[in-house]
């Protein structure tokens, strides 16, 4: 299993109950996939003001989530954000282990 982190941005007008709701949709296709989710959280704040607009948003919601998993959880996790309505920009990169 390796090692990954995803990073998605949610409309900053989400109200606490649906942002825990989308988080927790977004754990199952880990989980459900053999993956084992670690830290979820907002990232510093989570609310920020974008550099551009972005889909008619000027600020968004950013949320940071730690995971381990094979191979095909990210794809899959890819598939589930691009056909989202929740979600209008994300990112998933692979963790690379570090030797000291």
């Amino acid at each position: 299993m390796r090692h990954y982190e995803a990073m998605f941005l949610v409309d900053a007008d989400t109200t606490d109950e649906a942002l825990e709701a989308i988080i927790e949709k977004y754990k199952n296709v880990v989980t459900d996939t053999g993956g084992v989710v670690g830290e979820v959280g907002k990232w510093e704040n989570g609310r920020r003001r974008l550099a551009y607009e972005l889909e008619g948003h000027q600020e968004a919601i950013y949320i940071l989530m730690n995971f381990e998993a094979g191979s095909d959880t990210p794809h899959e996790l890819d598939r589930m954000f691009r056909i989202s309505d929740d979600v209008f920009r994300h990112i998933i990169v692979r963790q690379d282990q570090r030797e000291e």
